[in-house]
């Protein structure tokens, strides 16, 4: 039986529907679960969506990792299950410790919205399983926050250990190594800022998300 993939969703979160819609749309099934929840239930995977989780109040995601659900989170995360963070989802990943890093002001201090080129760096993970390295994709970003920092010695460890999954082709945002994408080490977790449920359904003009949801779905599966 395939357990379904829950979709955590706080509040200020506004991408929880698209999500739903296109993991439906490739053939799965997706269900939301709301943030005070204590039980995960039968459950195959996890995404955090994009959003603005509590109004992005101190930091963005700094608030929305003490919900009850992210107790949950961890643990399934933890015992290897597939987890996947986007945009705002990414930053609740870096907050609760899943994911290295943080995210930060773009560079340019502005809210960046348009679709840019991604390269797989890895396919090593959950997200990237379907994908070739050195594949670029065509992928919409739409965030204020989503310069990946970290330090010199977590960046060569990222590095070291292929965690990056995704980075820009060109520059977005400021971020270090032009990372779109990390994974933790055993690729079960992943965060990327580009939104590739935003080019999944032909009708909106972009596919190149497929691959990367048709991945986290069989992963799930």
């Amino acid at each position: 039986m395939t357990h379904p993939i829950k979709i955590i969703t706080f509040p200020g979160t506004n991408c929880e529907h698209d999500v739903l819609k296109q993991i439906n749309y490739l053939g799965s099934k997706a269900e939301l679960l709301w943030h005070r929840e204590t039980e995960l239930g039968s459950c195959g995977g996890i995404v955090l969506p994009g959003g603005f989780a509590h109004g992005d109040y101190l930091r963005p995601g700094a608030i929305a990792r003490f919900s009850p659900i992210m107790e949950q989170v961890i643990k399934f995360a933890e015992a290897g299950g597939p987890v996947l963070g986007i945009c705002n989802g990414f930053q609740v990943l870096t907050e609760c410790g899943l994911l290295l890093g943080a995210l930060s002001k773009n560079s340019q201090v502005r809210f960046v919205c348009k679709t840019v080129t991604c390269v797989v760096n890895s396919k090593e993970s959950v997200l990237t399983s379907g994908t070739e390295q050195g594949q670029e994709l065509r992928l919409p970003v739409n965030h204020g926050e989503g310069n990946y920092i970290c330090d010199d010695e977590t960046l060569d460890y990222l590095e070291q250990n292929d965690l990056i999954v995704l980075r820009y082709k060109a520059d977005v945002n400021g971020s270090m190594g032009q990372i779109a994408g990390i994974r933790n080490m055993n690729g079960n977790v992943v965060g990327l800022m580009p939104h590739p449920e935003r080019a999944t359904d032909p009708l909106l003009g972009q596919t190149d998300g497929q691959i990367l949801l048709r991945s986290f779905i069989d992963a799930a599966r």
